[in-house]
């Protein structure tokens, strides 16, 4: 194992972690998301360039797609949480009066 691809993987570890275990505030859940979302891209798109297969190379690009969505629906849900509550703290949340 290399160590870009063990850096990667630790990357990759630490971001769910965080996901994981700080989950206090919405913002920060975002954060270490993205996080998972681009060391995945970089991972991808590495293992892409060693294959030199033609038909791998539109996989990084749908998977940052897929990252960019994800932004921007979690800042859009950031910002409608916080304009209603006051606050991004996950543990005010109801969901049954979502």
């Amino acid at each position: 194992m290399t160590t870009t691809l063990l850096n990667l993987t630790l990357a990759f570890s630490f971001s769910l972690m965080g996901t994981l275990m700080f989950r206090s505030h919405l913002m920060s859940t975002l954060l270490c998301l993205e996080g998972m979302m681009l060391s995945l891209f970089i991972m991808i798109s590495m293992s892409t360039l060693n294959s030199n297969s033609m038909a791998s190379f539109p996989i990084p690009i749908t998977i940052l797609v897929f990252a960019a969505c994800e932004a921007a629906v979690g800042l859009a849900l950031l910002v409608k949480v916080s304009n209603t509550y006051g606050t991004d703290y996950v543990q005010n949340l109801n969901l049954l009066q979502c």
